[in-house]
């Protein structure tokens, strides 16, 4: 095997990451007032103002639990340098490929609770696709309020190589993803505008630094995408408050969603749902993210409680 087509992650590197499994951290946070309502005006929502005991919509626990590196340990690409509590991968391009959760009943998360959430290294996988290495990393979260376990999470990340690069220095573009055509027959649909500002908007609460989502520059130049990349997390919270829109006072028992395809700010989006076939119990939902090119971004199931 000659040096291009060695992989960056051999047997004997793997066996290091997946020393990594069942390493936890416990976090400890506070569920405040100003978050959520930054959230609700970058969503576009006309909602009340949060009050101590207002329940956190499904989601947006991700405005909390931040991660709070030094400026001195990130990365180029503006997250945290590898090694702490994840493992050192050493691909490059980090994203968040999806999660599962499961929200205990009759305890929601609310505004004024102090909260604390305890995350382990479930497992590190590894794989050749056809879009190159990948290595997949599974975090499982449990978040608790003064009243119990009110949460239980599951998140996928995955890594992968560097984009190669062209003559001039420049990133081609990277693999993509063959294309997933469309759910059909949407109940609901609502049409999305991925400026710049709605990008930065939720980096910010987010305290994302990935610089995939604001850079123009090093996406295009470094990593080799045509544009800047709509988070994950917000696409999904897409989905569901798309949802809250057409389902009024629902609430979520379970979530679970997975990317299958970047989608860019360089044209609008649309995201959808309807209630799921399989069942036919009025408490399933399917949803899913569409580009402009009318391919399928996110597929998700939500049920109801």
């Amino acid at each position: 095997m000659n040096d291009t087509t060695r992989p960056l992650v051999d047997s004997d590197a793997l066996a290091r990451l997946q020393a990594w499994q069942g390493r936890s951290e416990t976090l400890a946070d506070d569920i405040t007032a100003a978050p959520v309502r930054a959230l609700s005006a970058t969503l576009d929502r006309d909602d009340a103002p949060p009050a101590p005991g207002t329940p956190l919509p499904a989601l947006w626990h991700w405005l909390f639990f931040l991660p709070h590196a030094r400026q001195s340990e990130i990365g180029e690409d503006g997250h945290a340098k590898r090694g702490g509590f994840l493992p050192p991968v050493p691909l490059p391009r980090r994203m968040w490929a999806g999660g599962r959760l499961a929200w205990e009943p009759g305890n929601p998360l609310r505004v004024g609770d102090k909260v604390e959430r305890t995350s382990t290294i479930a497992s590190v996988t590894h794989k050749a696709g056809r879009t190159g290495e990948l290595v997949f990393v599974l975090v499982r979260h449990e978040v608790r309020n003064e009243r119990g376990l009110a949460l239980t999470e599951e998140h996928d990340i995955v890594y992968r190589a560097a984009a190669p690069r062209s003559g001039a220095g420049d990133a081609g573009p990277p693999p993509t993803p063959a294309p997933i055509p469309l759910p059909k027959d949407g109940a609901f649909s609502r049409d999305i505008v991925p400026d710049d500002v709605l990008l930065f908007r939720y980096s910010a609460l987010t305290f994302n630094g990935h610089r995939i989502h604001y850079d123009r520059r090093y996406v295009t130049q470094v990593e080799g995408y045509p544009g800047l990349i709509v988070h994950g997390p917000l696409i999904a919270t897409l989905l569901l408050d798309l949802l809250r829109r057409n389902v009024p006072g629902a609430q979520l028992a379970r979530f679970e969603f997975r990317a299958v395809r970047p989608t860019f700010d360089t044209a609008p989006f649309r995201v959808h749902g309807k209630p799921a076939e399989a069942g036919a119990d009025g408490k399933t939902f399917s949803l899913w993210g569409e580009d402009a090119d009318g391919w399928l971004t996110m597929q998700a199931t939500a049920v109801l409680a």
